[in-house]
């Protein structure tokens, strides 16, 4: 079922590359380590076909995504010995979306991670915009995002292509050899 290496190089997040920052595998989905995570651990869950809405994926898409994110929350859950889990999606660009890609954000919480609770929310808004304007610098794109206005987070900067693949190599080792990565 493992991707071959250059599989793995050919996927993207809508058209950002992203090899280094995968560390999960399945038949049709993938986990990747997240650019700019709101707390640590905080990764994402992306069908390999890219699909801007979640209306838009086959039904074998849905059911292997969600079996993904089942198995992604549990492993992340766990190694960062987290008491709970935001698990969230953002379809559409009036939701938020702003990377035209399905992605399932997987969160392990602590207890006074966000206060209120629900202030997670406005900052997963916060953080996927942010996320499409770094990609885009990052793709070498310039540019302002795609018109989107980006607030200053001087606290989530972007992280760099090793810490995201030190990341990525530690996480693919909490599943069995057919859901890991190789790097």
């Amino acid at each position: 079922m493992a991707l071959a290496a250059s599989a793995l190089q050919a996927l993207r997040f809508a058209t950002f590359p992203i090899a280094g920052q995968i560390f999960f595998q399945s038949k049709l989905s993938i986990a990747l380590v997240n650019l700019k995570p709101l707390v640590p651990g905080h990764v994402l869950v992306i069908p390999q076909r890219v699909t801007a809405r979640f209306s838009d994926l086959r039904p074998d898409e849905v059911s292997d995504l969600f079996a993904s994110v089942h198995k992604v929350s549990r492993a992340i859950e766990l190694e960062h010995k987290a008491g709970a889990m935001t698990i969230a999606i953002q379809d559409g660009a009036g939701a938020g979306q702003s990377v035209p890609h399905v992605h399932v954000h997987v969160i392990p919480r602590t207890t006074g991670d966000f206060e209120p609770l629900d202030d997670i929310y406005p900052a997963l808004e916060k953080v996927d915009i942010a996320e499409q304007h770094a990609l885009s610098q990052r793709a070498g794109r310039g540019g302002d995002g795609g018109g989107l206005k980006v607030d200053a987070d001087e606290d989530r900067k972007p992280r760099s292509a090793e810490e995201m693949r030190t990341e990525a190599e530690r996480f693919t080792k909490l599943f069995p050899p057919e859901h890991r990565v190789e790097f």
